[in-house]
């Protein structure tokens, strides 16, 4: 087991991680995509941990699409829109456990490197919620066709979905 401390701009935080980095996930959780891909191919405009927190490896950042004006840019997401709501709205829809306040890819990103944690059962159902996006991709576009609703498919990547696969 290893203790991690946070202390960065968003909170001052301790947990242990119990698991192997990226191992024994719920059987239910089988994201796509590791939380250094989805930096790397852009998500969330750049603007997800630009700051670079120090509990996460700095390999995760080396080719991470991150904004460098503390904007929103929707030339860093991969599919070149913008397909969040802002933090704020996360917090008013009740989104947000207080143990991970940058939302769900924070909880993902500790959950991969070895966190278990009281909030995954709650995590996985809006992981798997993901789905009905899934099928709508599925349903209206042709494989291999990115250009056929790039929102959903930029939003189902902020979830560790690789909608460049369907």
């Amino acid at each position: 087991m290893k203790h991690i401390i946070v202390n960065d701009s968003m909170q001052e935080y301790s947990y242990v991680l119990t698991e192997k980095v990226g191992t024994n996930f719920h059987p239910d959780f089988t994201p796509h995509l590791t939380p250094q891909e989805m930096l790397e191919l852009g998500v969330f405009g750049g603007l997800y941990m630009s700051d670079v927190p120090d509990e996460f490896p700095s390999l995760w950042f080396e080719h991470a699409k991150l904004s460098r004006d503390g904007k929103q840019h929707k030339e860093l997401n991969y599919f070149h829109v913008l397909a969040s709501q802002p933090l704020a709205v996360w917090r008013a829809k009740g989104w947000i456990h207080t143990d991970d306040p940058r939302g769900w890819f924070q909880w993902y990103c500790r959950y991969y490197l070895g966190r278990r944690h009281e909030d995954d059962d709650r995590q996985i159902r809006r992981w798997k919620a993901m789905q009905r996006h899934v099928a709508q991709v599925v349903q209206n576009c042709r494989v291999g066709d990115e250009f056929c609703r790039p929102r959903q498919r930029q939003a189902l990547l902020q979830w560790a979905y690789d909608s460049r696969r369907l």
